[in-house]
């Protein structure tokens, strides 16, 4: 018998046997100089729901990359990741479909969505239950570049590849069939597979699936691979050899993740651990093999230590290679057999997996502290955080979202999340929920009921309700509230100690949850460092009463050792007797929120401007590194060049809301002292308040409103070169902000109106900046100005509209010489108000103005720029005036320089002292290039 008819005899057994799964026949043969595979593939797709069929849903994902407008594009640009726009067309990888027919030639009118990577296929007649539609495929699969996922062809021309097949959709009650958006969300039933893939010779192939035969002919293989109940058919073509198989007790390892730091010997002793431990807290594995990757992991590192340089190893031999192993392999070995909607009830599988690792750490790594050897270290042994064990990772990064009012749901659809939910927070919280849960349950509770739901539901379509029904079976304490309030509502968890009373022997406690929801919580009685007592109160939604012993009770505390993730524990304590529940700490330098103290932190700062020069001094503040409601900061410096003691300060309060689209409202009040000038001081106060608004239903559109009210009351030095200006004066400031921050279009729209003395004023600005799909980037920025009253003298252009250097008599900019008017520092370009390059003049306008400015690219970070105005002065005519140059935008509105060309001073690269006409933007303050880097996460 050939090996062709040998292979479609197989099949069709296959196909007999396997009444309930969906069968799928492929034969691939790869071209290397195309990346390219030439596809033949036989889909037999069986009907299991209860419903009559009249068109199939196919997934193509392999198609996903073929243009910058498909949802993974859209997707790619959201999270501000250009390499994707900027691809070659023949890097990026597209499907190319021949036919689609029946089992009789019979062509089907399929058709693509908008979103490119699903296909539908009206059927020839009608689908019932049970019955069977043969579908035949004819099509050819360019891999894309793998620098955009991680998977395709690498630059050593090694294959990774992931989805590389056309898929059957899934169908329950309705069609479950998603486009590829970067999720890892990809979603097929349990489907049998028979795959003839044809590879040059001097690749090696590897994969999960089972190899049944491989020969040579000519200068190709022919790998025979087959997999039963499988939900996905990655293969990797590897020329360097570079997995390596670890035989266990249980099944075969296969892996190219390395550790140089780790022997082969070790690493398989790791893995042989890991998979016995697997094995006994979830069930035996189906398979013979699992294969996980490099790829895999840098996918989903454990945060942390993935940003850990090779020569820094603060942790024990082998602990990291051990971590980087346990969560690729766990949740390799939940998401082979557990099927679920991945992107609906995504979280059940990641509340699996850390609950596991943490389980594991506690297991063999019970005293591993979150920093490692580094909590040693001289200036860390005196923090919070070197006390820190590594499990409190998962509730620390969570509440890096929440403290912001950036979570989201565990029932948020996967696609709905911020980058960095999706990748951390959601999983996290939802395995500090599983560990919350077998706390208050009991850990042997917990155990079996996992155990009870892996087993059941092996290589079954599952949801969380089953995993709910299970846990309703092993306990008679209520778990509703874990399913409704925890995983199903946008909420976070706050408890506070309202009052004890002292009665007799006992204490009563009143515990009053601040959140909309029911959840249970642990009450502590505390002797000085020891616990006397735990005891958990049933699910409270407003408040609970409850008795306590008293003896030997010096304070109470709820969540003492933190096993719930609760957004503020700094309201959690009561002393029994005397004042100061918290007592003051005092620190220095930043640290890790501690809640049983009220910590005060110490840090020294610099800032520079031109007349006070290098200032230097203490910063006293009692933020920490998660954000909180109330903030206060103080910054005495010395001014070296000024001798003279200056600095800053400022309080704050955010009341976030949550259901609304006003998500937070700040008030606050700041004030600085420094120098305008050599020998000048100036004084400036400011309270405000802020209101800002987002869509809260769709936490990744970047569209915000802002609505900011404000006095700004200045005292300066009188200068005794211009005695006719007055020093001092107030300014009532209404600005509203509108902006919408995406890679593709960005958008920002400003109103302002000024009230003062001498004046009033009103401002607009608009800015557009498009990325098209040919590469050009066009910007547009408009600005426009008008003194509704202006009693200011002519002469005097303090509160004039700028058309290039804005007075900044508010002191809201960052000018580093703000009263030059010559030198380096007259030179320093800030995009305000008229926003010109070149220095003309009107240069002010005590009227109005009104200005465009734009700028394209030419290569790369060069820019071509241009700008057009009138500027109205009191008597006189409106003045044209226009400039254009280059512009080398090194760091995008953080680090640029400005060469000016043609304006209305002619040619001015020809004139004298051509140096002096160019500007500079540069950005020195931390917290704003530190926003370049965080604006892809959330």
């Amino acid at each position: 018998m050939s090996k062709s008819k040998w292979f479609l005899f197989s099949f069709c057994f296959c196909s007999l046997l396997l009444k309930a799964q969906h069968n799928l026949n492929i034969e691939a043969t790869l071209n290397t100089e195309t990346n390219t595979l030439q596809i033949q593939q036989i889909l037999q797709y069986k009907n299991t729901s209860n419903d009559t069929l009249t068109e199939i849903y196919l997934t193509d994902w392999a198609n996903s990359f073929s243009s910058k407008t498909t949802p993974l594009a859209i997707r790619f640009a959201e999270n501000f990741d250009s390499s994707f726009h900027f691809e070659k067309e023949e890097d990026r990888g597209r499907t190319l479909i021949n036919q689609i027919t029946n089992q009789d030639g019979k062509k089907f009118l399929w058709q693509r969505g908008k979103e490119l990577d699903i296909i539908k296929v009206p059927l020839q007649k009608t689908l019932a239950p049970d019955e069977i539609q043969e579908i035949h495929l004819s099509y050819s699969v360019k891999l894309p570049d793998d620098k955009f996922t991680r998977f395709g062809v690498s630059k050593y021309k090694d294959y990774k590849m992931r989805y590389w097949f056309i898929a059957p959709g899934v169908y329950n009650e309705d069609w479950d069939v998603y486009s590829n958006k970067n999720t890892d969300d990809f979603y097929m039933q349990p489907s049998h597979f028979e795959i003839n893939f044809r590879f040059p010779q001097e690749y090696q192939l590897f994969s999960d699936l089972d190899i049944s035969n491989e020969l040579i002919s000519g200068d190709e293989k022919i790998v025979h691979l087959s997999g039963e109940d499988r939900m996905a058919a990655t293969i990797y073509l590897d020329k360097n050899l570079g997995f390596k198989s670890v035989v266990t007790d249980k099944f075969e390892v296969v892996t190219d993740m390395k550790d140089k730091k780790v022997t082969p010997a070790i690493k398989a002793l790791q893995i042989d651990r890991i998979t016995r431990f697997l094995e006994e807290k979830l069930g035996p594995y189906p398979f013979e093999k699992l294969l996980i990757s490099d790829a895999d992991y840098r996918n989903s590192p454990v945060y942390g230590l993935n940003q850990l340089p090779d020569f820094i190893s603060p942790f024990p031999n082998g602990f990291e290679m051990d971590m980087e192993l346990l969560k690729t392999i766990t949740r390799k070995y939940i998401e082979n057999t557990l099927p679920i909607n991945p992107r609906k009830d995504y979280w059940l599988h990641g509340a699996l997996q850390i609950y596991l690792m943490q389980d594991y750490v506690n297991s063999y790594y019970p005293d591993q502290k979150l920093l490692g050897d580094m909590s040693e270290f001289f200036i860390i042994r005196w923090s919070h955080a070197s006390n820190l064990e590594f499990n409190d990772q998962y509730n620390l990064l969570y509440m890096n979202v929440a403290r912001n009012n950036l979570h989201q749901s565990l029932v948020t659809p996967k696609d709905s999340l911020l980058k960095f939910n999706k990748n951390i927070a959601n999983d996290y919280y939802a395995g500090t929920g599983f560990y919350y849960l077998s706390d208050y349950l009991g850990k042997e509770v917990m155990d079996q009921t996992i155990k009870q739901f892996y087993n059941q539901q092996l290589l079954k379509p599952s949801e969380p309700m089953l995993f709910q029904e299970a846990l309703q079976q092993n306990t008679s304490l209520p778990v509703d509230w874990f399913f409704e309030d925890y995983v199903g509502k946008r909420t976070t968890i706050d408890f506070k100690i309202k009052r004890v009373e002292s009665i007799g022997d006992s204490l009563r406690v009143s515990i009053k949850n601040n959140r909309n929801n029911s959840l249970p919580v642990s009450l502590y009685g505390l002797n000085k460092k020891d616990i006397v007592f735990k005891r958990w109160i049933d699910p409270i939604d407003s408040v609970s009463t409850v008795m306590v012993p008293k003896e030997g009770i010096r304070k109470l505390a709820l969540n003492f050792e933190s096993v719930i993730p609760e957004f503020n524990q700094r309201n959690n304590f009561k002393k029994t007797e005397g004042l100061l529940n918290r007592p003051v700490q005092l620190r220095i330098l930043q640290d890790i929120e501690d809640p049983r103290y009220n910590q005060i932190f110490f840090m020294p700062v610099f800032s520079y401007n031109l007349y006070d020069g290098f200032s230097l001094g203490p910063k006293m503040y009692n933020k920490t590194f998660l954000p909180k409601g109330f903030h206060y900061r103080l910054e005495p410096q010395y001014g070296f060049r000024s001798k003279k003691i200056v600095g800053k300060g400022s309080l704050s309060y955010i009341d976030q809301k949550d259901g609304t689209d006003l998500y937070y409202i700040r008030y606050g009040v700041s004030g600085n002292y420094f120098s305008y000038d050599n020998d000048l001081f100036y004084k400036r106060l400011s309270p405000y308040i802020t209101f800002a608004f987002r869509d809260h239903e769709d936490l990744r559109k970047n569209k915000r409103h802002f609505a900011n009210f404000r006095t700004i009351s200045v005292t300066r030095d009188q200068d005794p070169e211009n005695i006719s200006e007055e020093p001092n004066y107030d300014v009532y400031n209404a600005q509203y902000v509108y902006s919408d921050n995406n890679l593709i279009n960005y958008y920002r729209t400003q109103f302002d109106y000024q009230y003062s003395t001498n004046f009033n004023k009103i401002s607009t600005q608009f800015e557009y900046r498009k990325l098209f799909l040919n590469n050009r980037q066009l910007n547009l920025r408009f600005f426009a100005g008008l003194f509704l009253r202006n009693d200011t003298p002519s002469d005097d252009d303090f509160f004039s509209f700028a058309l290039d250097r804005p007075t900044d008599y508010l002191f809201d900019y960052n000018y580093y010489g703000r009263s030059e008017a010559a030198g380096l520092f007259s030179q320093q370009l800030i995009i305000a108000e008229g926003g010109f390059k070149s220095q003309l003049e009107p240069s002010f306008s005590n009227e109005w103005i009104m200005t465009l400015n734009s700028s394209t690219n030419i290569w790369k970070w060069i820019y071509a720029y241009a700008d057009i105005g009138l500027v109205k002065n009191k008597g006189f005519n409106a003045e044209p005036v226009y400039d254009t140059g280059i512009r080398a935008s090194l760091v995008a509105d953080y680090f640029e320089l400005y060469f000016p060309l043609y304006s209305n001073l002619g040619w001015e690269p020809g004139q004298d002292r051509y140096d002096t006409k160019v500007r500079f933007i540069v950005t020195l303050d931390l917290k704003t290039l530190f926003g370049l880097f965080t604006r892809k996460w959330y």
